[in-house]
């Protein structure tokens, strides 16, 4: 394992410190507007843009590399984004803060694609794997201590966005200064959605599915506690929980779906969201249950996205699976940013508990969707089934890392 991580110790170190600066910026944004008076609506609107910035970056963000290079657009986006973190402390008004978290979103997205491409070119085949997996440790930690931040304002509401953007300023450094040479990016193989979603229906509607679920907890999960009664260092403590109980379970999960039939796993782990959701939903004060149902919580809806694209590794031609991660990560994104919106009708319409009531429903017609699929064809035989493998839902470079995804080389494809 070190072996294979200490040739891109340096790209590992950038996403840690950049996702300690900017994973706690939905959190710290959506209690900044809840504060400021700010509507259920008006913070889903703000979270919105960010998802919509990072489903444009994902698009775009590869042409500015190829023309520029890794280490200038790099430097190019880490320096817009600790531009914009420090530009929420000049105006305290939603429509330029949903300007400032679009342009957040372009630039996460375009780290992402310079990271993970160079990650793949990078990471030898056997070793593919072993550097798949600590780039997981690094983003999911990163993103989980630096909910920690959360209450570092004291007397100064600037300081958490200063701190960010030290935070992100200094993850530039390890980039610029490593001896290593950069790739282009990878260009990968055309895949409509109209052909995704034949080929396999319940892993491309479970991208969506999840994208609105996950989209609409990163953007009202820290309203939905403070409204239960939490302080600041208590909401940062749930949102962190949450983080690391998603982790903790995509193993065990993704190892059962190699086992038995991958959809029954899927269908299982929505069922058993919407009755974690539901109890969310229904509990109307903080304390260890509150913290054990956030973990759980992560932990299963964590799982869902690398479930879904393994079930379509599973059903697609191995040339087709780069293509198809594309299509899966741009579905992901939309789901994500349409989530806040509608999440933000239902807590006006139903209160604070209307948030993970969503998330609850969203999870019931997934899982409605699972059953009826189930029905309608046969499973892929389990000595057909690819290895599960983690993977992130930032950019279709992430997927050149898992060791499912073959350098060239194609099988037979099955419809589901």
């Amino acid at each position: 394992m070190l072996a294979a991580i200490k040739p891109v110790q340096s790209l590992l170190l950038s996403i840690f410190m950049l996702m300690a600066g900017s994973g706690f910026l939905a959190t710290l944004i959506s209690l900044r507007l809840e504060r400021e008076g700010s509507g259920t609506i008006t913070i889903g609107i703000v979270a919105t843009a960010y998802f919509g910035g990072l489903m444009i970056g994902a698009l775009r963000a590869g042409g500015i590399v190829r023309r520029v290079g890794h280490i200038r657009a790099f430097a190019a986006f880490v320096a817009l984004l600790s531009a914009s973190t420090l530009a929420y402390v000049l105006l305290h008004h939603p429509l330029f803060w949903m300007v400032l978290r679009l342009i957040d979103g372009i630039c996460v997205a375009g780290v992402f694609v310079c990271l993970e491409s160079w990650l793949n070119d990078r990471a030898e085949p056997e070793m593919r794997g072993s550097v798949l997996a600590a780039y997981m440790v690094a983003l999911y930690s990163g993103q989980a201590i630096g909910q920690l931040l959360l209450g570092a304002s004291g007397a100064l509401p600037s300081i958490p966005f200063q701190l960010a953007s030290i935070l992100i300023s200094l993850a530039i450094i390890p980039l610029c200064l490593t001896r290593s040479s950069a790739p282009a990016p990878a260009e990968a193989s055309a895949l409509s959605i109209r052909s995704l979603l034949a080929a396999t229906p319940l892993g491309t509607m479970g991208a969506v599915a999840t994208g609105l679920m996950l989209g609409a907890f990163y953007g009202l999960a820290a309203v939905h506690v403070r409204r239960l009664g939490l302080d600041l260092p208590e909401t940062a403590r749930f949102m962190m929980i949450v983080i690391l109980g998603g982790v903790a379970l995509q193993w065990p999960l993704g190892r059962l779906s190699d086992r038995y039939d991958r959809r029954r796993v899927i269908i299982l782990s929505f069922a058993a969201t919407a009755l974690v959701s539901l109890a969310l939903a229904l509990r109307g004060s903080g304390g260890v249950g509150l913290l054990a149902l956030g973990a759980l919580f992560g932990g299963l809806s964590f799982a869902l996205y690398p479930l879904c694209v393994a079930h379509c590794n599973d059903r697609l031609l191995e040339t087709e699976r780069v293509a198809a991660s594309g299509r899966l990560v741009l579905l992901y994104s939309i789901g994500a940013a349409l989530g806040p919106v509608c999440a933000a009708s239902f807590m006006t319409a139903a209160g604070t508990g209307g948030l993970f009531l969503f998330i609850a429903i969203c999870a019931v017609l997934a899982l409605i969707f699972g059953l009826w699929r189930q029905r309608a064809s046969d499973p892929v035989p389990g000595r057909e089934q690819q290895e599960f493998q983690i993977v992130p839902r930032t950019t279709p470079m992430a997927s050149l890392l898992d060791p499912n995804t073959p350098d060239e080389g194609a099988t037979q494809g099955q419809t589901t």
